[in-house]
């Protein structure tokens, strides 16, 4: 595959992320999972680029540090919402 292939496949799954971000929100379950989807896009994007441009990856562990903070805050909200609700739906909780 040729570099513009590959940049067009990650462009159309962050759409794809995008998408699903903006059309499921009703459960905080899959609203996380397409946001971790587009960290990995993101991932992917940076990893072609700074490999293209022979530059060092320490970048991307440091963006990687920043994914995994927001995969566990994300999860530990999850967790709270669940124990207190009891389901993941964005209609059962009441911010007043």
């Amino acid at each position: 595959m040729k570099m513009y292939d590959i940049l067009l496949l990650i462009i159309f799954m962050f759409i794809i992320g995008n998408l699903i971000f903006v059309s499921k929100h009703k459960h905080l379950l899959i609203i996380l999972l397409s946001l971790e989807f587009m960290v990995l896009t993101i991932f992917l994007f940076m990893l072609m680029v700074l490999s293209f441009m022979n530059y060092n990856m320490y970048m991307l562990m440091v963006f990687l540090v920043f994914a995994v903070c927001e995969g566990a805050l994300g999860l530990s909200i999850l967790v709270s919402m669940i124990r207190t609700h009891g389901n993941d739906y964005f209609q059962s909780f009441n911010l007043l």
